[in-house]
């Protein structure tokens, strides 16, 4: 009996050509696919339809998951693959699994031993770290820092000490409309020689990416509110 696979398809960051950080085998892929778990169907659509997928986005199933699906509600998810069918699970950008919901389906799938194929594709957490000067031997990454402001500048001290005692890069995210505000945290509790990595709008037309001490970020003229940005944290 033939059993299928869950695929795991990373997603292009934003709206340019999906030529640019996806490769061809990939797309190709996604046609052997009718159902994809996803985090959001309307965006999932809108991928399908940019890469080509023959087959009818109306009669392909979407599975939801996100911060807001219950654990009993995904437990048929990978019913389709006892049929014989693949089951596609798409990011809403970047790599599943990473920073990502998928995370749970690729454990269940593990526990079931169905095989599971990674495909390549950008991350932006490791295109930062590339791009940075940073540590790639020795690189953590934690995630969104503490919304409340004590506790947050308390996490940047934190992380800031790993960075000294294990020479260790520090690597996180925030929600894109707090990118400003983060920069501005970072710049005001930071030593001043410690360095900062703002990358935002990876493989887009409106990439940037600039390494600079925490003095030199503190009143700076660029924008990053409602942008994709990953922040990294070094030592000089």
């Amino acid at each position: 009996m033939n059993i299928g696979k869950l695929i795991l398809f990373p997603v292009a960051i934003g709206n340019d050509d999906l030529g640019y950080s996806l490769p061809p085998n990939n797309l190709s892929l996604l046609n052997t696919c009718k159902v994809f778990i996803v985090e959001e169907v309307r965006t999932a659509r809108r991928f399908l339809k940019k890469a080509g997928y023959i087959h009818s986005i109306d009669s392909t199933v979407f599975l939801t998951l996100n911060e807001h699906t219950q654990d009993n509600e995904i437990s048929d998810y990978l019913s389709a693959i006892k049929d014989g069918q693949n089951i596609g699970l798409l990011s809403e950008a970047g790599l599943p699994c990473i920073a990502d919901p998928g995370a749970k389906i690729v454990k269940m799938a593990q526990k079931r031993n169905i095989e599971v194929v990674p495909l390549v594709g950008p991350s932006s957490l490791m295109l930062s770290l590339m791009a940075s000067g940073f540590n790639g031997q020795n690189f953590a990454f934690v995630g969104y820092l503490p919304i409340d402001k004590a506790k947050r500048i308390q996490h940047i001290k934190t992380l800031e000490t790993r960075v000294f005692k294990e020479n260790q890069t520090q690597i996180f995210i925030e929600a894109p409309y707090r990118n400003n505000q983060l920069l501005e945290t970072l710049a005001a509790t930071c030593s001043p020689s410690t360095l900062i990595c703002v990358a935002c709008d990876i493989t887009l037309s409106t990439q940037y990416i600039k390494t600079k001490p925490a003095k030199d970020w503190k009143n700076t003229k660029e924008d990053f509110h409602k942008r994709n940005t990953v922040f990294l944290m070094y030592h000089a």
